[in-house]
């Protein structure tokens, strides 16, 4: 799982987004730090396949709503890996006075590029911090090493139908980037297939020339971005640029349902169904695999229990996925994800819902299709995802495929 790449390379994560689509969940929280399959926030699948492969020094970008993704790296990442000096989250807002916020994917970096400078690694691995999705990165940097290329950028194959939502990259023959378009109307294939190579926002560069594409894009843009400015800058003085495939990326434990699994989880509905594949009898993203683990801070939580076993007060759950602490007492839950500390109470009934961290629903509720925010209290007899236009005048929001979320504003009104 190790490797001398690994260790020759540091990260700098990018985890500043604000995740607007995601409103109302990201109202309080960036991106990043919301929660995914009840006990891991996105941001734990990027770092996990960080440490999975060896890269063990890692700078994670802060920006929007910094507070709690802070201390989750605090609390998790820089504490049970022992490595706290190595995981660490800096903001803008908590730097010097000269430091503003960032203005694009390169000026983050180069707002902080002292660390790259002082490090003695040979390459920088810039990863975004809010997808889904399982990597072996030494792999990528393998691939990046044997071309001798100046920038290395993960790649997605995505159907010629679909790839005007996405930057995407022209190549030749041996996947060396000829040009790089944003959103293209007409996109241009790779060479002899019906799907196109589009940006994963993952680089990989050798750090001097990290350093000096940098500090020549400093000099020409304020809201200096990977994908606008430096890619096509490099492509202009003639630099060498691979698109390495990601469906080529093969993890310790993988199944083939698995290859090339990367969602982006940018909307609610699809952040909805991302959950959702998680309690199919066979997912596609396997979090069983204890080759390639997920780590997050797993908290000193007692195991999840269900209460009562009389015939109109029985606590079950079916088909769903239950976190440390969650007790089921004398209620149904179905086709959901319960995230750490829940408990539904007697004679309750909770449907194809996620439920985050500490909701605690009363007695002779029905939620149906719902995402509970962090923290609320379900009072007795309140009825969720039954009638939408009631949910509406509660100020709940409703997604088009009609999912309820109920945002982290305190006690819910019945």
């Amino acid at each position: 799982m190790y490797s001398n790449v690994g260790r020759n390379t540091i990260a700098m994560v990018l985890a500043g987004g604000k995740g607007e689509r995601l409103s109302p969940l990201t109202l309080r929280r960036a991106k990043p730090s919301v929660a995914f399959g009840g006990k891991y926030k996105i941001i734990d699948f990027v770092l996990s396949n960080l440490f999975n492969s060896g890269i063990k020094k890692v700078y994670i970008l802060t920006q929007y709503r910094a507070y709690s993704l802070t201390k989750h790296i605090r609390e998790s990442w820089g504490k049970w890996t022992g490595l706290g000096e190595f995981f660490v989250a800096i903001s803008p807002e908590t730097s010097s006075e000269s430091e503003s916020w960032f203005k694009g994917t390169g000026d983050a970096i180069l707002q902080y590029l002292r660390f790259v400078e002082s490090s003695d690694a040979d390459y920088v691995a810039v990863f975004g911090g809010d997808h889904i999705y399982k990597m072996d990165i030494n792999q990528m940097i393998s691939f990046h090493r044997m071309n001798r290329a100046d920038l290395t950028i993960a790649a997605l194959e995505v159907p010629v139908a679909e790839a005007s939502r996405f930057g995407v990259f022209t190549v030749d023959e041996d996947s060396q980037v000829t040009a790089f378009t944003e959103k293209p109307k007409n996109p241009e294939p790779v060479p002899g297939r019906d799907v196109c190579f589009a940006s994963m926002g993952n680089y990989i560069f050798p750090t001097k020339k990290l350093i000096e594409v940098l500090q020549e894009g400093k000099k020409i843009y304020e809201d200096l971005d990977f994908g606008k400015h430096i890619i096509p800058m490099m492509l202009e003085k003639g630099d060498r640029i691979f698109a390495y495939n990601f469906n080529d990326n093969v993890i310790p434990g993988m199944k083939a349902e698995e290859r090339g699994y990367w969602k982006d989880v940018g909307t609610l509905d699809s952040y909805y169904e991302a959950n959702m594949d998680l309690i199919n009898v066979s997912p596609q993203l396997n979090l069983y695999n204890y080759k390639w683990p997920i780590l997050t801070n797993q908290g000193n939580l007692p195991p999840a229990k269900t209460v009562f076993d009389e015939d109109d007060r029985r606590g079950v759950n079916i088909d769903s996925y239950v976190c440390a602490g969650c007790i089921t007492s004398g209620s149904t839950v179905r086709g959901t994800i319960m995230g750490p500390r829940c408990r539904v109470n007697s004679y309750s009934l909770v449907e194809d819902s996620i439920l985050f961290e500490n909701v605690n629903v009363g007695r002779h509720v029905k939620i149906k299709k719902a995402i509970i925010d962090k923290n609320v209290v379900i009072p007795d007899g309140t009825v969720i995802g039954y009638d939408h236009e009631e949910d509406k005048r509660r100020g709940y929001t409703i997604t088009e495929s009609g999912i309820v979320v109920v945002p982290q504003s305190g006690q819910v009104k019945k």
